[in-house]
């Protein structure tokens, strides 16, 4: 459905398999969809498509959906069951460099780095000052985690270094990540209350969307710094923009949005969020990696075996990078 970064779709031919794709790098419409899919036995898709139980009765001939993210809100698990469609996904390739995407955020969002990359750009910059941008100590701090899997764990790992404190709340208690990183399970309202910094690392499904809503940013600490990694819909953008512009919460380091591309408004205005477009995994061996695991997924099943990393149907939708 979209161009793919090297090794593109090499795995697939060198395997006998016929590719076919849209032209234009960039998302298909749903006709276009539709339309692709038609013929297929197997399709190679995005977080963008929708793949529902419309596309599976266009598609007869489907035997498999290799879906380039870990997450797959995206893909109605019922439907793909229904009609005996094997679903896949693309885990543990991401996990540390997503990681290292949500501490770039934390990091810039917390010393106001976009921020002054703007300032000495602008020409502006009259030279060192004693109070200018004054930002938030991240060493010593308290981490809280929304969200305890693979990156969660991956995130904590990594405050170590940073002498921080580390809490997380999850659907249960995570006994193998506590060990791992010194982690401690709270509730949902003390993670808010007491962390300096959350990141947000869950899967998207009904319980989570709109975790963070106005409720939730009214209980966080005046000086806290908001990361979101996982999925754009854990936040209510609209709430998080009166949050920031109110200074209930200091600042916010978005990777993912609730309505992508689209921004809620007055978020692009804000110089307290610092936002980038969804480049949790976006390193070129990171990339590469998920394309290979992809076409790897897609070529087991069509030659009838199991695949490298199936889907749960009865699971959480995953985190989506």
């Amino acid at each position: 459905m979209r161009h793919l970064p090297d090794p593109g779709v090499r795995p697939l031919t060198d395997a006998g398999v016929e590719v076919v794709h849209q032209a234009e790098d960039r998302p298909a419409s749903r006709e276009e969809l539709l339309e692709l899919a038609s013929g297929a036995q197997g399709l190679l898709t995005f977080l963008s498509d929708r793949v529902d139980g419309e596309l599976f009765e266009a598609a007869p001939s489907l035997r498999v959906v290799s879906n380039l993210a870990v997450g797959y809100d995206n893909v109605d698990l019922e439907a793909a069951a229904r009609h005996g469609v094997i679903v896949t996904n693309t885990p543990g390739v991401l996990t540390e460099t997503t990681a290292d995407m949500a501490w770039a955020l934390m990091l810039g969002a917390a010393r106001r780095v976009i921020e002054g990359d703007r300032w000495v750009r602008s020409g502006e910059w009259p030279g060192w000052g004693p109070s200018q941008l004054l930002g938030r100590t991240v060493h010593g701090r308290t981490l809280g985690i929304f969200g305890m899997g693979s990156i969660g764990r991956a995130v904590a790992r990594r405050a170590s270094g940073f002498g921080m404190d580390v809490l997380y709340h999850n659907r249960r208690r995570d006994l193998v990540g506590e060990a791992a990183t010194c982690a401690r399970y709270v509730s949902f309202g003390e993670l808010l209350e007491q962390s300096d910094f959350l990141c947000l690392t869950a899967p998207l499904t009904d319980e989570t969307h709109h975790a963070i809503d106005a409720d939730a940013l009214a209980q966080m600490r005046p000086d806290a710094v908001l990361v979101n990694v996982g999925r754009g819909p854990l936040i209510d953008e609209a709430a998080l923009v009166h949050a920031l512009a109110d200074r209930r919460i200091a600042a916010a380091g978005l990777d993912v949005f609730e309505r992508e591309p689209e921004l809620a408004d007055g978020l692009a205005g804000l110089e307290n969020a610092v936002l980038v477009p969804h480049l949790g995994s976006a390193t070129h061996q990171t990339r590469a990696d998920m394309v290979r695991l992809c076409c790897d997924n897609l070529i087991a099943v069509l030659r009838g075996r199991d695949p490298l990393t199936p889907v749960d149907p009865t699971g959480p939708a995953g985190r989506a990078m």
